[in-house]
Parts: structure tokens; sequence; C-alpha cells
């Protein structure tokens, strides 16, 4: 029987959903559940996490809980400072809300980070020093391991790779800069490249809108990793693209990192090679002293979606 220090548990913040899942200290899911993400304002979301806690915590003996949430958020892990796709968080004091209301140490911390830990500790990441995680998404986030270390930065925002400007006065991003590495490199990206392709040639598109409800706004990532791995000439341009792109910032990345291994997660890692390929290719083309310097192994993630909440139950655990 498990001891309470082994089980922890991890809670994931999206836009669409509240997933929670109380985790072992090997890495291992043990039990879950699942809440639509409120869009009403913040504090309703504050109690529907509390709500899934509260759920988990009366099935498990645990006593640290691990909260994963998109945006930048403060040095102190209390609060967020910005979130575009949660209503209504930033400012409010999380960390405290949530112990208050479950009785539980929470550690509250960003979902690049997260992943990333998860992956180190348990994926593809395990016994590489650095390691960096992309993870390409919606939009692209990341996180960075040093010495066994997840570094968080002076101010609280390390590994925010999509929002490094790759283009010199490039499309607008959420963030309120251009040229976003995340404007030409999400899933948001391959989406925009594909419906624009079929836009110009319609004829050409008629695979992957077969896939969809038939209409263009309806293509989704799904549809486009579908078609590529039948060879779908559009598709396949679309993943070449964003792997250009991602290419170009790992190096960029790399020239200052110095990473032994770049872990790719997200979605749209589950195109595998079909994304990986040109990722390494571009990555080689533009890496300064490619001809005498090691490049760092680029490679899928192994833990899917499940790496944020295993990443921050662990962080719980351990901080």
């Amino acid at each position: 029987m498990n001891n309470k220090s082994d089980l922890s548990i991890g809670i994931d913040i999206g836009g669409t959903k509240i997933l929670g899942g109380v985790v072992d200290s090997r890495g291992t899911i043990i039990d879950s559940e699942r809440r639509d993400t409120p869009t009403e304002d913040g504090r309703k979301t504050i109690s529907e996490i509390a709500s899934v806690i509260k759920n988990l915590s009366s099935r498990h003996p645990v006593s640290e809980v691990g909260v994963s949430i998109a945006g930048f958020m403060s040095k102190d892990r209390k609060r967020m400072e910005t979130n575009p796709n949660i209503s209504n968080l930033e400012g409010i004091e999380i960390h405290d809300e949530l112990e208050k209301a479950t009785g539980l140490a929470v550690h509250l911390e960003n979902d690049g980070n997260s992943a990333a830990w998860g992956e180190f500790k348990f994926g593809a990441g395990q016994s590489t020093n650095p390691m960096l995680m992309v993870t390409v998404g919606t939009g692209i986030g990341g996180g960075l391991i040093i010495d066994s270390k997840l570094l968080i930065g002076a101010f609280g925002t390390a590994g925010e790779v999509g929002h490094v400007a790759v283009k010199h006065g490039g499309d607008i991003c959420g963030c309120g800069m251009r040229g976003c590495l995340e404007q030409y490199a999400s899933g948001n990206a391959l989406r925009r490249y594909v419906r624009g392709a079929i836009e110009s040639t319609p004829a050409r598109g008629a695979n992957i809108l077969a896939k969809g409800d038939g209409s263009i706004a309806g293509i989704e990532g799904a549809h486009i990793t579908s078609a590529a791995r039948e060879g779908d000439s559009i598709a396949l341009a679309a993943f070449s693209e964003i792997g250009e792109w991602l290419g170009i910032g790992i190096a960029g990345f790399a020239a200052v990192l110095d990473p032994e291994r770049v872990v790719i997660g997200g979605g749209v890692i589950d195109a595998g090679e079909i994304l990986l390929d040109p990722i390494k290719s571009s990555l080689l083309r533009h890496s300064p002293m490619r001809s005498s310097h090691p490049m760092p192994e680029v490679v899928a993630a192994k833990l899917g979606n499940t790496a944020g909440i295993v990443g921050v139950a662990d962080l719980a655990r351990i901080n």
C-alpha cells in the first residue's frame, strides 16, 4: 500500500478543460477527474479546481497538489500575471486561494515547465543535461532543465520559447510582439498554412476537406496529420514549413543553451517523423559551427497529454 508521501495530485488547466490526476512516485496516474473550464470568471475556475482536488484527495491519501497552467506567472508561483486563454485569472492569488479551499500544500507552475519536468523525470528527457522541451500545440511553450533543476529565471518566466522573435516585423502575436516563433510554428500556424493553400487551389484540398466537415474552417490538426501520413502534398508542405521555423528557433536556443537533447511535445508531435525530419534538417542548416560542433538530439515526447499532470505532481512532491 502506498504511503501518503508516495502520492500527489497534478492538475492541468486549459482553456476548455480542468484535468486532474493522482500520481505516484513512478509517474503513474492512478486516478483522474475532468471538468470543463468555466468561461464566466476566474473565481469560478478556482472553485472548480478546488472541487477536483477535493474529490481526488477524498479517495487517496495525498498532501501535495501541483497545478499547471499556461501563461506568465509570478516568481513566487502564487498568481498569474498574464493568461490569454482563461478568463479573469490575472492577479488572483491562485496558490493561496487553493490552499485555503483544500487544506493541502499547493505548487503552481507554468504548463511548459510542468511538461518539461514530466519528460525529464519519466519520459523522453531522462538522463540528459541540459534538456530543452518545446511544446507545439495551439501555441508554443517550453521548459529547460539544467543540472537536474528546472530553470525558472530571475522573474519567473524562463522557458517561454514561443515568444522569441524569429521574424522582424512579422505577424502580431497574442503577447503583443511581432514575429514570435508561435506565429509560424504552432498548431494554429499549421492550420493557417493548410487553409491558405486550399483557398488558393481548392481542388488539391479534397482529401483534407473530406476528413472534416467539408469546409476550410473545419480543418483541424488531426485531419492534417492523417492526410500527411497518406502523402498529401499540402499537409506535408505545411509540416515542412512549421518544421523549418522550429529548426530556426531551436538553432538559436541551442547556440545559447547547448542542450544535449530537445524534446518536442504537444499535440502536433502526433505526426512523428513527418515533423521531426524537417526540424532536424532545419536545425542543421541554421546552426553555427555545424561542421565541427555536435547537434542536440531532437526526439518526440513520450508522455503525451499527461506530461503536465505528471510533471507538476512531481514538482509538488519535491518542493
